[in-house]
């Protein structure tokens, strides 16, 4: 394999010069431009990346740890952060926690024991004492999704509030009134705020959410399966069962097929976090969509502003109704599509003592 001294060989110029072009510093002719580059072309050489970080202290590299790699919504997170981070010269490793707070930080020790630049995050809960040290010592990070409270850190979220209201102000219309909730684990941020966004969103309608239609899930397809059997089994089952993430609502729409039952003739079944299958199933599910690629290309942006010395930002995203045939609506009763607005900017300061 071809050495940097090689490359000087055959350009004919020092050593400092090769250097000098690889990282395109300016003072270097353009003649000597020329020839370097030739030769780094004719003898294939590529630049040492593990050494050219120890001499910057940088690897041009970024941590991804993700809730669940199974779960569509973080793959398509994943993937719009590796092409983003791409374009601005970063590569990406991901860890996959499977929603288990110790994995999580395994992920998130490994990646700083490899002196990546910076941390993408989206917690499983609000409680390690690895990401909350590594915060505070001003490891770069930014938390994406989900976040900690308290933590200075900037957060990329997409906020579903407003999306909610549409949708129980659209169950409504439809004259359904008996809803329930299968909730995502209370630890995370989205698992307690899209139970609040419900349940507020069914008192302006003077709607009540009794205990009994609230099913503790865990973001997991099995989860909803096993809450909605509880539903069904009630002596007065929901008119419509409203999953707190799309793999719970795939379980819950399993649950209903299994007991001979009808989507959405015997019950409605709606979603947070729109996935591509929901237009396959049958019938296609209403389900509340996050600009899941935004947010991922926002986090990139945020993170590599704290690594290059900018004052990094939090972006928070509107999320928007999907509405489909799950619910008992015909396609004359669907709402338009809202737009995805513009973001929500605001500046977060990072402390540093590093």
């Amino acid at each position: 394999m071809a050495g940097i001294k090689d490359v000087a060989a055959e350009a004919g110029v020092s050593v400092a010069t090769v250097s000098r072009v690889l990282n395109d510093h300016p003072s270097v002719s353009a003649d000597a431009r020329t020839r370097v580059l030739a030769a780094v072309k004719a003898l294939g050489y590529r630049p040492n990346a593990v050494a050219r970080s120890l001499r910057t202290d940088q690897t041009h590299t970024l941590g991804l740890v993700i809730s669940d790699v199974m779960n569509p919504y973080f793959t398509e997170l994943a993937r719009s952060v590796e092409e983003a981070a791409r374009a601005l010269g970063y590569s990406v490793i991901i860890g996959n926690a499977d929603e288990r707070p110790e994995l999580q930080d395994h992920h998130v020790r490994n990646l700083l024991d490899r002196r990546v630049d910076g941390v993408l995050v989206s917690p499983t809960d609000g409680g390690s004492p690895l990401m909350l040290d590594a915060a505070r010592a001003g490891t770069p990070m930014v938390f994406v999704d989900r976040w900690i409270p308290g933590v200075d850190v900037p957060v990329v979220r997409a906020d579903g509030r407003a999306a909610v209201r549409d949708l129980v102000a659209h169950l409504h219309r439809l004259g359904r009134r008996k809803l329930a909730i299968i909730a995502g684990p209370a630890a995370t941020t989205t698992g307690r705020e899209r139970v609040e966004a419900f349940r507020e969103a069914l008192a302006e309608h003077g709607l009540p959410l009794p205990d009994a239609y609230i099913g503790q899930g865990d973001f997991q397809a099995e989860s909803g399966r096993r809450v909605t059997e509880g539903f069904l089994d009630l002596a007065e089952p929901p008119e419509v069962v409203f999953a707190a993430d799309n793999l719970m609502a795939l379980g819950a729409l399993d649950a209903v097929r299994a007991r001979g039952m009808r989507v959405p003739e015997d019950v409605g079944l709606a979603a947070f976090d729109d996935i591509p299958w929901f237009v396959h199933t049958d019938p296609p599910i209403t389900a509340v969509a996050q600009p899941t690629g935004e947010l991922g290309r926002a986090a990139v942006r945020a993170l590599v502003d704290r690594i290059e010395g900018r004052p990094p930002q939090s972006v928070t995203l509107p999320a928007r109704l999907v509405v489909r045939l799950s619910c008992g609506e015909s396609p004359a009763q669907a709402p338009t599509d809202s737009p995805i607005d513009t973001p929500v900017e605001s500046p977060v300061t990072n402390r540093s003592t590093s």
